[in-house]
């Protein structure tokens, strides 16, 4: 009487199988063109980040967090990126980088024009809204299972996992940032006479830009955080550490790694707020 009824069963499992199967043999031409499309530019720029020499990058990136934030921020970004060379990851750490802007790049790509699509039609955004919710609370090692069936073990898998789990952020922002627009601004706009496309890319997108990037901070943080967790499908990098380290009992060696994608998460952290704020003080 108490529990719950054996013959009450919904066979989810199995129909999920089925279809990842049926994509798997159906789907096999288009997958494999698919992951060789998004290989060769990810490891172009992987192998771009490692050949830099690294105290070009180091001077790089504290040339902009000068500019962003002053010299502050400049001398943390440089005591940061060298203590993550002197702990002998400087190689990983731009494995790591490489897949992590890659799928930012995705998810921009992808993610901006779904966001205005919903902005512009509430329907589109009532069909959208429970899969985003889905993707958002989906534990994220489930990710990896259809992706590591659709596209063998390796970097893309790892990169279709990163990109899912970062991506809506990217989605929801842009769609806040355009829906909160001032309507007073559009109708201004429309009076002297713009078109839908002026009026999106000249007045909705400038003034929704701080809150698109804020979303393109939480999408690049979501992508760090959820490296660790692809490592296990081939994603390499700082991952990789962390993942050996757990595996092994090295506790030093985990550490080691996740320190070193702490650090990396606030560097990127700061530059992209810096960033988000910018057109505002312009």
């Amino acid at each position: 009487m108490f529990e719950f009824p054996e013959f009450i069963y919904i066979p989810l499992d199995k129909w999920v199988d089925a279809i990842v199967e049926w994509l798997t043999i159906a789907g096999e031409g288009l997958f494999d063109a698919i992951g060789a499309f998004l290989l060769a530019p990810m490891v172009q720029l992987e192998k771009l980040l490692i050949a830099i020499p690294w105290f070009v990058i180091i001077l790089l990136v504290a040339f902009m967090a000068w500019r962003a934030k002053g010299w502050k921020m400049a001398t943390m970004v440089v005591a940061g990126l060298f203590f993550i060379g002197a702990l002998g990851l400087w190689e990983a750490s731009m494995k790591t980088l490489a897949i992590v802007l890659f799928a930012t790049l995705l998810a921009i790509i992808l993610g901006v024009p779904v966001g205005i699509a919903m902005a512009q039609s509430d329907q589109v955004k009532r069909i959208l809204q429970p899969l985003l919710d889905m993707m958002q609370t989906m534990p994220s090692f489930v990710y990896l299972i259809p992706a590591l069936m659709l596209f063998g073990l390796g970097k893309v898998p790892a990169l279709i996992s990163v990109l899912i789990y970062a991506i809506p952020p990217a989605i929801r922002l842009t769609d806040l940032g355009i829906r909160q627009v001032p309507e007073d601004v559009i109708e201004a706009a429309r009076a002297f006479g713009s078109s839908a496309r002026q009026l999106l890319f000249k007045v909705q997108i400038p003034l929704a830009m701080p809150t698109i990037m804020a979303g393109v901070n939480q999408t690049i943080m979501m992508a760090l955080a959820m490296v660790v967790v692809a490592s296990m499908i081939g994603a390499g990098g700082l991952g990789s550490e962390v993942l050996n380290g757990i595996a092994r009992l090295e506790v030093g060696r985990g550490f080691n790694g996740g320190i070193s994608i702490v650090i990396m998460a606030i560097i990127i952290d700061r530059l992209t707020q810096s960033l988000a704020k910018s057109p505002i003080n312009g």
